[in-house]
């Protein structure tokens, strides 16, 4: 399925799409939630996520954690994940990847096929995440460049060191303390929040990019390497490097 896939789809506002879910956000997705609300971002990820602020909170009920009755309290901020749905957008180094997912239990969504699947993208404010997503992927090769100017993987094993990595970057508690992640989900607790989006994004990536090249402990950048990779829809084979 691409772009160009006959697909249409009529949100009816069941709210059975906001249940039982598993919803990656990126650190974009954090700082327009946080917009929406008119919180800061550290107080989004209190409130709505877990694992340090990259994956959407679902109660103990099943429903997200935005859900109130059949609306979401986030909607002008809601997620990228949430704005293609039901569709799903596979991010990979050589493109994109669409799938129509299945409908909800008990959803009164309809699906159809009077438009196409890139139209129903564009007409559910996307461009500004999708434009987001590629100027945080502009910080893999860095991360990446970083790791292995610290990293000996002639005397390191590199697939037990990326193994790790992926490990500690995915924990959702027990996790050691890693500044870069923490920072990767929560630009206003480090001095980049303007009202500006666009300038507080550009200040939160020139942050990034420096404390990656400033880091020191190979594991900690190694594993805030994964969880940038991870939240914004790639693999962690995004940024392993063996040599």
């Amino acid at each position: 399925m691409d772009r160009t896939t006959p697909f249409s789809y009529q949100c009816n506002q069941c709210g059975r799409c906001c249940y039982e879910k598993v919803i990656t956000l990126s650190p974009y997705d954090v700082l327009r939630m946080a917009r929406a609300a008119g919180l800061c971002t550290g107080e989004i990820i209190r409130r709505y996520t877990i694992r340090r602020g990259s994956i959407l909170r679902f109660l103990r009920e099943g429903m997200c954690a935005a859900l109130y009755g059949t609306h979401c309290t986030l909607h002008r901020g809601r997620p990228l994940a949430c704005r293609l749905y039901p569709l799903g957008l596979e991010r990979t180094p050589d493109g994109e990847k669409l799938t129509a997912l299945e409908p909800a239990e008990g959803s009164l969504g309809i699906y159809g096929k009077e438009s196409t699947a890139g139209a129903f993208i564009e007409s559910n404010g996307t461009a500004d995440y999708l434009t987001a997503l590629e100027r945080y992927r502009a910080l893999i090769p860095t991360f990446r460049a970083c790791v292995a100017a610290m990293v000996d993987f002639e005397r390191v094993e590199p697939r037990e060191f990326w193994r790790r990595a992926v490990v500690e970057a995915l924990l959702e508690s027990g996790f050691d303390p890693n500044p870069i992640i923490d920072a990767m989900f929560d630009p206003d607790a480090n001095g980049c929040g303007t009202n500006d989006i666009d300038a507080t994004v550009a200040a939160h990536i020139a942050m990034l990019d420096a404390m990656a090249r400033r880091e020191r402990d190979c594991d900690r950048l190694a594993a805030a390497a994964v969880m940038l990779a991870v939240s914004l829809g790639y693999s962690p084979g995004e940024v392993i490097v063996t040599v």
